[in-house]
């Protein structure tokens, strides 16, 4: 286990170094997505100005409040409270978000499945989880909302957040095939067994 301070974007090298159980701090650029910012990039074709190669992205729709733009609110917003939300149901963007735009890290709470964990090997990436009910504490993680787009879909905008700090972060997904999700998943099945077996319980 390691821990790494990150400044986005991030190479496919560091990335690759990156390993279940590491920690990550991220600085930098951090953007916003849910899932009608992917249904409309993916299902409906829709483009964005912005260049997401070599960064992270984070699973959430944020409480925000419209304000006149100026140096602190360069994109006329205030963050309220910018929570994450469950990945799961946003598991077949994984490859097209990494493949077309270049993304390489994704965070965001429950984990996700298969097939983001094959993109993350083929494309080089990993899934950051971050504990839930933090939303307080995410928000001062983040410095400005730099910038929006796609932002017809607010508050499921695409948002680029300028962060310092942001975590620590836990790996819980990488590019070698490692899941922790997995592993749980494993473990809990077999201690489950086990208790059955213990009381006498005949599994079909």
């Amino acid at each position: 286990m390691a821990h790494y301070d990150i400044t986005t974007p991030i190479s496919d090298a560091d990335v690759r170094k990156l390993s279940v159980n590491d920690t990550v701090t991220l600085s930098g650029t951090l953007f916003g997505i849910r899932d009608a910012t992917q249904i409309h990039m993916f299902d409906h074709g829709r483009e964005t100005r912005f260049d997401l190669s070599g960064h992270a992205v984070i699973h959430t729709a944020p409480n925000v409040r419209k304000v006149e733009p100026s140096e602190q609110y360069p994109a006329g917003y205030a963050p309220v409270c910018i929570g994450t939300t469950t990945s799961a149901r946003m598991e077949r963007f994984t490859r097209p978000l990494m493949k077309k735009n270049g993304v390489r890290m994704v965070i965001g709470k429950g984990g996700l499945l298969d097939d983001s964990l094959a993109a993350f090997g083929d494309l080089g990436g990993v899934y950051l989880a971050i504990i839930g009910g933090t939303a307080a504490l995410e928000t001062t993680w983040i410095e400005a909302i730099e910038d929006v787009d796609l932002d017809d879909l607010n508050p499921e905008s695409l948002w680029k957040f300028r962060v310092r700090d942001f975590g620590p972060l836990l790996v819980a997904m990488d590019s070698h095939g490692k899941s922790l999700y997995t592993t749980v998943r494993s473990d809990s099945r077999g201690r489950r067994d086990q208790v059955l077996a213990n009381l006498g319980v005949k599994q079909r």
